[in-house]
């Protein structure tokens, strides 16, 4: 809906308010999902060109305890999400030597997070949606608030025919990613900060060859599988191995290096199959040796450059608000990105709610006094906990070694060390808080 022609005595209470989502990925869908619920009208632009349903796109990721609760009211269909999720109750660190010998460095049963897929969550949440909500293949070029500040247009690129759209609506929500154009608008001066290292990733399907050698042997490695996080540390490297719905074991390996040269608007880089070989014959020299033959049945591993970004100043502007990676890039070590990208809908919404669209302002400076401190303190926290678990310099203690770590040391590794880790203010001036585990 335009306003810009409305007069102030022309109100139309029956009216709906209109949300221009800009990305559709799984921020974007959450923020569909949320607003409708909250009595908006949202149209979501991709640039894709059709739904990635099926595709075996991006890796596994991990769901708090309240990502779930918000995940099953917006759908309805709990008993769905249970069955694209696999149980995640144990997350354990545990050191690795020269010898392939491993000792435990934190454990902890209570995790109580779900694993996914990320396609399976994306098509979860975009079933659930009318499908002609999307504006699938239309390509972001620009936005601008109207001389009255009653409304925003967005202009974008129709892929396949070149020709240049425009959508009209009562707020912009700025979900296209780590690398948002829409960020870039405002903060112009804002980048990437390398984190000093890549990860090596993949997805191992063993659903056809559930009784191999290879199985069995990761299985005796790593007896709970199915139900535990674990994460192995030897130093300047870790990995992580967890297992996801439809037989499939998620791993990720990370290794210090410069930083890529990264080609195009993306932080996955290309691999040739020398570099392939090379991880393997590394790999051979730190890992178990389950964990090397996992990678190595592994189709089509990938490398992705980690990157975070300072914390902001700012999340919101008149008609604009930013969520998921475009607010708060961060790294993967504390399971953040999805959670947060969740949770920012859920508190954009609830304010936009609360507020009205006539209190548009007062909504989104709220929704930033929510979740900017929160989310700027989980970034600085996935930073340092990353920085820790690859061995790399830290402000005020030396680089950590895990195999000859104290108990005090430890204490960072488990995610249950994330601020906020079990309790996530969903509306702070109401004191309205929903618990981030049960």
């Amino acid at each position: 809906m335009n306003h810009k022609h409305d007069l102030p005595h022309q109100k139309k209470p029956t009216s709906k308010p209109k949300a221009v989502i800009v990305g559709g990925s799984i921020a974007g869908v959450s923020c569909a999902h949320a607003l409708i619920r909250a009595g908006w009208d949202v149209v979501v632009m991709e640039k894709s060109r059709r739904p990635p349903k099926g595709s075996p796109a991006g890796a596994g990721l991990s769901l708090d305890p309240l990502s779930q609760e918000l995940i099953r009211s917006w759908t309805g269909r709990p008993e769905l999400l249970r069955d694209i999720t696999s149980p995640v109750t144990i997350d354990l660190n545990q050191a690795i030597n020269d010898e392939k010998t491993r000792k435990v460095l934190a454990r902890d049963e209570n995790f109580n997070h779900r694993a996914a897929h990320w396609a399976a969550l994306h098509d979860h949440l975009f079933s659930a949606l009318p499908p002609q909500l999307f504006l699938w293949g239309h390509l972001f070029l620009s936005f601008s608030v109207s001389s009255d500040t009653r409304s925003v247009k967005i202009k974008a690129q129709v892929l396949d025919t070149g020709e240049t759209t425009e959508v009209d609506g009562d707020l912009l929500v700025a979900a296209d990613g780590c690398l948002s154009l829409i960020r870039n608008h405002f903060l112009p001066d804002v980048k990437l900060r390398y984190s000093g290292y890549c990860a090596w990733r993949g997805v191992f399907d063993f659903s056809e060859i559930e009784d191999s050698e290879t199985v069995k042997k990761v299985r005796e490695a790593y007896p709970e599988l199915g139900n535990c996080l674990y994460v192995d540390l030897a130093p300047g490297n870790h990995t992580g191995l967890f297992e996801i719905p439809n037989k499939r074991l998620n791993w990720i390996w990370y290794l210090n290096q410069p930083e890529p040269d990264l080609q195009g608007n993306s932080v996955t880089t290309k691999v040739s199959d020398d570099m392939i070989q090379k991880m393997y014959q590394d790999a051979e020299k730190i890992w178990h040796p389950a964990l090397v033959q996992l990678m190595r049945e592994t189709k089509e591993p990938f490398i992705n450059a980690i990157y975070d970004c300072d914390p902001l100043e700012r999340i919101v502007w008149d008609k604009v608000a930013l969520v998921g990676d475009a607010a708060h890039p961060t790294t993967p070590h504390s399971s953040r990105s999805t959670n947060m990208s969740i949770l920012d809908a859920a508190v954009l919404a609830r304010c936009l709610e609360k507020w009205g669209v006539e209190n548009l302002g007062a909504a989104l400076e709220e929704y930033q006094s929510i979740r900017l401190p929160i989310a700027s303190k989980q970034v600085l926290h996935a930073r340092r906990a990353g920085r820790m678990k690859q061995g790399l310099m830290l402000p005020d203690s030396k680089p950590f070694n895990p195999n000859t770590a104290t108990r005090e040391e430890c204490k960072m590794l488990p995610q249950r060390s994330v601020p906020f880790f079990g309790h996530n203010p969903l509306l702070g001036s109401s004191n309205l808080l929903l618990a981030g585990e049960r």
